[in-house]
Order: C-alpha cells, then structure tokens, then sequence
C-alpha cells in the first residue's frame, strides 16, 4: 500500500501523519508513506525581481521548513518516507501526484477555514476530495 501525505508545517498535516501512523505502527508490514509539500508560486509582481536560481532557492527553502516537523516525527518513529517538493496549486499538484504515483490512499489534514461552502473542510481538500482518483482520508 502507498500513501501519499500532504505537509504544509502546520497542525492539521501533522494530525494526518500521526493517524497513518496509529493505523499502521509498524513499519515492517507498514504501508510506503509519502510525503508531499507544494508551495504556492510566487506573485508576479515578486517573481519579476528575482531570478530562477534565487525563486528555487525560496521555494526549497519553505519545503523544507514545511517538512521539518514531519521529518522529525517519522525518524522517531523509525519510518522510512519518500519527499516530494513542488510549485503550484497544492490540490492540483496533490491529485496529479496521487495519480501518477498510483497511490492507494491520500491522508490529509484540514484546516477547515474559509467561506461557507468550505465550513467543515479547507479548500484545498475539498478541491482534492473532488478531483481525487484514489480514496482520501481527511483528518480534523
């Protein structure tokens, strides 16, 4: 079984990733988990003062602080883990990458903010809820 984690930094995405791990706590009959950060392109307006190597260098840059405390919660639990960084629209990005990488499962977290129609779920689930090939498991 593979499994796909969106990670963005914050408390929802790291709910997400300790219930994968309670419903799977062993890592030797454990599913394959990967995780997944996209950051949001920059502006226009921003991207024309910067150039290539210093827009991937930000990029990186908030990939890696994003993954941090997901990274430090699967070493202490002893899991092995795939990353992937992208630039886009995370729920976009988030559906392609569970298609291509043929994942059977999506565990995301939720902000659950935003206007009515997103009252109990984020946007960016819902938009994967809607888009999604493969089952996804939304944790609050």
């Amino acid at each position: 079984m593979k499994i796909l984690i969106p990670v963005d930094g914050g408390d929802p995405s790291q709910r997400a990733l300790r219930f994968v791990l309670r419903q799977w706590p062993s890592a030797a009959d454990g599913p394959s988990l990967h995780l997944i950060h996209v950051d949001v392109p920059l502006s226009v307006h921003v991207s024309g003062y910067l150039d290539p190597v210093a827009m991937a260098q930000f990029h990186a840059h908030n990939g890696t602080a994003a993954m941090r405390a997901a990274r430090r919660l699967l070493a202490r639990q002893g899991r092995l883990h795939e990353e992937t960084l992208r630039v886009g629209d995370p729920a976009e990005e988030i559906v392609q990458m569970a298609r291509r990488g043929r994942f059977d499962l999506i565990a995301m977290g939720s902000h659950g903010r935003g206007a009515i129609g997103s009252l109990f779920l984020g946007s960016v689930a819902l938009k994967v809820l809607a888009h999604a090939r493969v089952p996804l498991v939304v944790v609050r």
